[in-house]
């Protein structure tokens, strides 16, 4: 087994999400979010499968803190969310948030999340898990309501929606695992950090 140099776990990622998933697992670490134009790498790879491109968003992620960073193992996460086909983005604003659910609901789509780890610029481990939801089919009333429940900080969710928070309530049907959901598929990611040495509580 490998020793795990001093220094934090670090998380690439912006999600406030993310780090309470690591922080109740008792993965101490730090978050220093990636800046790169995910619009642009999608767009380049939009041919291929979404797992695959979702694989590469996390691990680009890592990559690009993992200079910043000597010696700490970084992870990077992404999701991508599938409507036959159409990959959706998150919403700049609640107009778009709201023309995202009326597209979403009464249908399924695949929430597919990836994770990646990497040291020193070079990627380690990848991890790639889908799920699928099935929203029901609400009203616009129901819509609104659930928007102005769900405050500003859900248009950070790629499918306007927290399945910790009120967003559980937009569905019929749930075919994953919750932790996938949320954006880091966390089983497969304690197994490989306890392999990497990395202390638990």
């Amino acid at each position: 087994m490998r020793n795990f140099p001093d220094g934090p776990v670090v998380l690439a990622s912006a999600s406030g999400v993310r780090s309470r998933i690591l922080e109740g697992a008792g993965i101490d670490h730090v978050r220093d979010p990636a800046r790169l134009d995910e619009s642009a790498i999608k767009s380049a790879n939009r041919n291929k499968d979404p797992g695959i491109v979702a694989g590469l968003l996390a691990e680009t992620k890592a990559v690009q803190v993992s200079k910043r960073h000597p010696g700490a193992l970084v992870i990077g996460a992404d999701q991508i969310l599938d409507l036959d086909g159409e990959w959706f983005d998150k919403p700049k604003t609640p107009e778009e948030a709201v023309k995202h659910l009326k597209k979403l609901r009464g249908v399924a789509h695949i929430l597919v999340s990836a994770v990646s780890a990497v040291r020193d610029g070079r990627p380690l481990w990848r991890h790639v898990d889908t799920a699928r939801l099935v929203m029901r089919p609400f009203g616009d009333n129901f819509l609104a309501a659930y928007l102005k429940k769900a405050g500003p900080d859900v248009l950070g969710s790629v499918g306007v929606y927290r399945l910790e928070g009120p967003g559980v309530q937009l569905f019929s049907e749930i075919d994953g695992d919750y932790f996938t959901i949320l954006g880091l598929p966390l089983l497969p990611l304690l197994a490989f950090l306890r392999g990497q040495g990395i202390p638990m509580p």
